[in-house]
């Protein structure tokens, strides 16, 4: 019994003096991966799309955050693109995109018409796509068509 002792403080002590020399890092210091693009999200896609305060008459609500990847960092100013089949048009029709800017913590919202089923999901599209980062499209399918917000995170890749 006080070999296995001597033996298991042996080898925690050789542990902690390999991880101190920082020859080894822990998993959570490899940082944070970067959002990738789903499958479909750049569906009817419009480049440019204006910012605006709302798109249509409200009454759903889409959040989210923008941070950076590896160390997590919020993104402020980043540009998102917000694009839906809604209740007042098709996800293809130039008054159902809109694009808003993130907060200083790195957070956006964007009030819009209810989210209506296309192709049989109830799902919203929203797009990264400035200089600074690698574009990401996103489209995340909601649980149910009768909830009233959506939120979505992206870590973004420098370029």
């Amino acid at each position: 019994m006080t070999k296995l002792i001597q033996t298991r403080r042996a080898l925690l002590a050789t542990a902690g003096a390999v991880a101190m020399t920082g020859l080894v890092k822990p998993a959570f210091a490899q940082g944070l991966a970067p959002t990738p693009t789903m499958r479909g999200g750049a569906n009817n896609y419009r480049p440019g799309a204006p910012i605006v305060a709302r798109i249509g008459g409200g009454g759903f609500l889409m959040t989210g955050t923008v941070r950076r990847a590896g160390d997590g960092m919020p993104l402020p100013g980043q540009r998102i693109q917000i694009w839906a089949h809604t209740t007042e048009g098709h996800e293809r029709d130039p008054e159902s995109h809109g694009a808003t800017l993130t907060d200083e913590n790195g957070v956006f919202r964007m009030d819009m018409p209810q989210i209506v089923p296309a192709f049989g999901q109830p799902h919203g599209h929203l797009a990264y796509d400035s200089d600074a980062f690698e574009t990401v499209f996103l489209r995340p399918i909601m649980s149910s068509a009768s909830d009233t917000s959506l939120h979505v995170d992206f870590v973004l890749q420098p370029v």
